[in-house]
């Protein structure tokens, strides 16, 4: 079997997670938005600290302390959905003869290096992470496993660090010589971010197969509230082999206020494989036949095995932190699978969005985005029993 190489950039940091953050209290309304992209928290987004201090007009740590009470966080972890999708697909790749590098930015801190000691346990290579003497990123994820009538939800307030200093030129001829090219959650990354329809348009030109995994793009809402995100032109879309968003990052990168309109919007810009999350609801796909065969509007639904689980164990000590980067690795994974044993144009969309789904859903069994194997394999077998018991339509 030949060796598939994969490449990802994109978001890195630290996550910081405090369970059971009561979003209905009286402190967290304190400092809920009251407007899209004006500085406040909001379920299920991502605001950045500076912003969030003009907002909340006292210092970020100080108000960080009254929204938990003074606890201490229940867990350190890796995320961001560049790294924590590269590597899941590097742990779902164990049988293959897969090579999996991130190139990332971490500073020349105590962050920084418990982000690489914990990227050293996983499959994925560090040689490509770059060190840089400002801070390392880091996200305070805030969980209240209660919300939306215990579905869960998350809110991120993030530090990008020094994620300001990759660069594109930081990505080397190793990066575009990959079969499979990922940019995750760019946005977090803003130079990377700002020249990624030149980064798209090399890595088609020299073959790679490229995947964008999305994140809310809150710099880009704050300077044109309400206006189309930069990713949503044409020539960004037709290179693009597998684009993956959620629900609003969908709306926002289109410019529609329809979900449906969002979908035609893209299969009228020559998007090859659109993939679009909702949370607990179903997951909806489309495929041209260009990577995958052609697959017209489909809806696939979350685990009901999964559901299943959470709900007979109320006193899980797991959280929905990382679910949508897992299931970027699933799809991911399952592309790489397939493209090992077929060819581009012949490849099944929903096996690998079942794959991802199940990618998901197992995020929820555990704290954090990253899970860390005991042996290589764990992960899979775990994943691979709810695959086995999700029915495909």
């Amino acid at each position: 079997m030949s060796t598939i190489k994969i490449s990802g950039t994109g978001c890195s940091l630290g996550d910081i997670v405090y369970n059971r953050i009561d979003f209905s209290s009286p402190v967290f309304k304190k400092y809920r938005y009251k407007k899209t992209g004006d500085g406040g928290l909001s379920p299920g987004r991502l605001v950045f600290t500076e912003e969030f201090e003009k907002f909340a007009g006292a210092h970020y740590s100080d108000v960080m302390k009254e929204i938990t009470e003074g606890k201490k966080p229940d867990t350190f972890n890796l995320g961001g959905p560049g790294i924590v999708a590269t590597i899941h697909a590097s742990q779902m790749l164990h049988e293959y003869n897969a090579e999996v590098y991130f190139y990332g930015a971490v500073g020349k801190d105590d962050l920084g290096e418990k982000i690489l000691a914990i990227v050293k346990k996983t499959p994925v290579s560090i040689d490509k992470y770059r060190l840089f003497s400002s801070n390392s990123p880091f996200t305070d994820v805030l969980s209240d496993p209660d919300f939306d009538h215990g579905k869960g939800e998350r809110i991120f307030v993030n530090s990008i660090g020094c994620a300001w200093d990759l660069l594109p030129e930081h990505l080397d001829d190793d990066f575009f010589n990959s079969d499979i090219v990922v940019f995750g959650g760019t946005a977090l990354v803003p130079i990377i971010h700002d020249n990624l329809s030149a980064l798209l348009q090399k890595s088609k030109k020299n073959g790679c197969t490229t995947v964008v995994n999305t994140v809310f793009d809150f710099r880009n809402e704050r300077k044109n509230p309400g206006k189309p995100w930069p990713l949503g032109k044409n020539e960004d879309l037709s290179n693009i082999d597998l684009l993956i968003m959620d629900y609003e990052e969908a709306l926002k990168i289109s410019g529609m206020k329809d979900i449906h309109k969002a979908l035609q919007y893209f299969m009228n810009h020559n998007a090859a494989t659109i993939v679009i999350t909702h949370g607990t609801h179903p997951v909806k796909i489309f495929s041209s036949g260009r990577m995958f065969k052609p697959c017209d509007y489909h809806e696939m639904p979350v685990s009901q095995t999964v559901e299943e689980e959470l709900i007979k164990n109320p006193n899980f000590k797991g959280d929905t932190t990382g679910c949508g980067d897992n299931f970027a690795g699933g799809f991911i994974s399952s592309l790489a699978m397939q493209l090992q044993s077929g060819s581009a144009g012949n490849l099944d969309i929903k096996e690998a969005c079942a794959l991802a789904i199940a990618s998901g859903g197992f995020a929820c069994y555990y704290m954090g985005g990253t899970y860390l194997e005991k042996e290589k394999g764990e992960k899979f077998r775990k994943i691979d029993r709810l695959v086995k018991e999700y029915k495909i339509s």
